[in-house]
């Protein structure tokens, strides 16, 4: 269905008049749903359902969990979050994201220690032509998703790219590990930001697991483990739990 003509509007607000403002762009800017097509709003009330519904477990990684396997409205939604600016799905993302950091951390997630979702960081001319980063924009949401559920988590880019990577769409798993091996680096505020804190790192699509794992070894080469991660969504079928 083509979507690429929905309106781009901002991020919701939390609360009640949040909510209010988004019914009201929705009457103003009717758009199609980026999940299903549905008319007259950009996330109807069954694809917000299976976002909220979906049970999140293990990927590729054993340490990194997904809230959602990357098909159909999913797929969809993360799409148009990600290439075609609709922001205001950071917010239901976001909170499939906090999910799966919940599950990530495992059955003790609610006495952890104070967190810090550390974004997979975007190639910086992606960045530019989208306008915008998604993953950054998904950590924060996930973060207040969380601290509304009552954990102490912030959200920082402490990750960049040291040198340029190729494109891996069409790359195997192994040429996907070749090209991003060494390509992260931490940034020199990354000791103080994570003081105290456990980072967790975040992504919107798992599929190999190459980013992730270059990611986890940036931060060990700088002597910060990550003994978790999370993705709103993981590409392949899921592990056994």
């Amino acid at each position: 269905m083509p979507r690429t003509t929905d309106p781009v509007r901002p991020p919701s607000s939390q609360g009640p008049f949040g909510h209010a403002l988004a019914d009201l762009l929705d009457v103003l800017l009717p758009a199609r749903c980026a999940g299903c097509g549905a008319d007259r709003t950009q996330l109807c009330p069954a694809c917000r359902h299976i976002l909220a519904t979906a049970r999140p477990g293990p990927t590729v990684l054993p340490w990194a969990h997904a809230a959602a396997p990357y098909a159909g409205q999913v797929r969809q939604l993360l799409l148009a979050h990600k290439e075609r600016g609709a922001l205001r799905l950071a917010g239901p993302l976001g909170e499939a994201l906090g999910r799966a950091v919940r599950s990530a951390l495992g059955p003790h997630a609610g006495r952890a220690p104070l967190l810090l979702l550390v974004p997979v960081p975007s190639a910086r001319a992606a960045v530019r032509a989208r306008g915008h980063d998604p993953t950054l924009r998904l950590a924060a949401a996930a973060a207040r998703s969380l601290r509304r559920a009552g954990l102490d988590v912030r959200a920082a880019p402490l990750l960049r790219h040291a040198r340029p990577v190729a494109d891996q769409a069409g790359l195997t798993a192994a040429e996907r590990r070749r090209n991003l091996h060494g390509a992260l680096t931490v940034l020199p505020r990354a000791r103080r930001d994570l003081a105290g804190r456990q980072p967790v790192l975040v992504d919107d699509l798992v599929t190999t697991g190459a980013s992730l794992a270059e990611a986890a070894r940036a931060l060990a080469a700088a002597g910060l483990r990550a003994r978790a991660a999370a993705t709103v969504a993981a590409a392949g079928p899921p592990r056994n739990t």
